[in-house]
């Protein structure tokens, strides 16, 4: 008799985990996921429900979608931007769509310096070798840095910017044109070459004594 008792609660206690189960709600969410401007969509982001463990990811356009159940908590999550939660509420139909805004996650980093020395100690010593530059060149590099001087340098200059472009066009041009035909200068001649060494051997160059 207890033992039949026990069954009967047991069976009752089933029947009533499986009649609140079902009477969870199923909502099919989807929706996009945009950054800080609310027009470029953002992929790679993470939804997902932790404590069910099951979620998914935004696809490149920023579009998701994923069935959850109501009252669910749902955390979005993304590289460079803040994380946000929020409920799944269940009044809203069996299919919501949202708009989600990420905003970015700004971490400003301490100081870091950086010297090209292993110890402080061997900075030290490096910074105490330095020769530091004498009168001379000190007054050398103030002339030559000197604001007429070099206004003068600027002002003598053969060509302007415009002109040396042109005189580099038609040296080009000039290339282009005489390719094909024999250099002007003898050196280069293989025919002035040929002429040179007939008459080395014909005797037609005489030494003066």
């Amino acid at each position: 008799m207890i033992r039949l008792f026990a069954v009967i609660i047991l069976l009752f206690m089933c029947s009533f985990n499986l009649k609140s189960q079902g009477q969870q709600k199923i909502i099919q969410l989807s929706g996009v996921v945009v950054g800080q401007d609310s027009i470029s969509g953002v992929g790679g982001v993470h939804i997902y429900v932790p404590k069910a463990g099951r979620g998914t990811t935004s696809n490149p356009y920023g579009y998701f979608a994923m069935p959850v159940l109501a009252k669910d908590s749902i955390i979005v999550s993304a590289i460079g931007y803040q994380k946000q939660n929020f409920i799944m509420p269940g009044d809203k139909g069996e299919s919501v769509t949202l708009f989600i805004e990420l905003k970015p996650d700004t971490t400003i980093l301490p100081e870091l310096e950086i010297f090209p020395y292993p110890t402080e100690e061997l900075f030290k010593k490096a910074v105490l070798a330095i020769e530091l530059p004498n009168r001379q060149d000190l007054d050398n590099l103030d002339k030559s840095l000197d604001k007429d001087l070099l206004r003068r340098m600027y002002n003598n200059e053969p060509m302007s910017a415009n002109m040396n472009y042109k005189y580099f066009m038609d040296q080009q041009m000039m290339s282009t044109s005489t390719k094909y035909q024999l250099p002007s200068n003898p050196l280069l001649n293989p025919f002035a070459w040929v002429k040179f060494i007939k008459a080395i051997k014909n005797g037609d160059f005489k030494r003066k004594d």
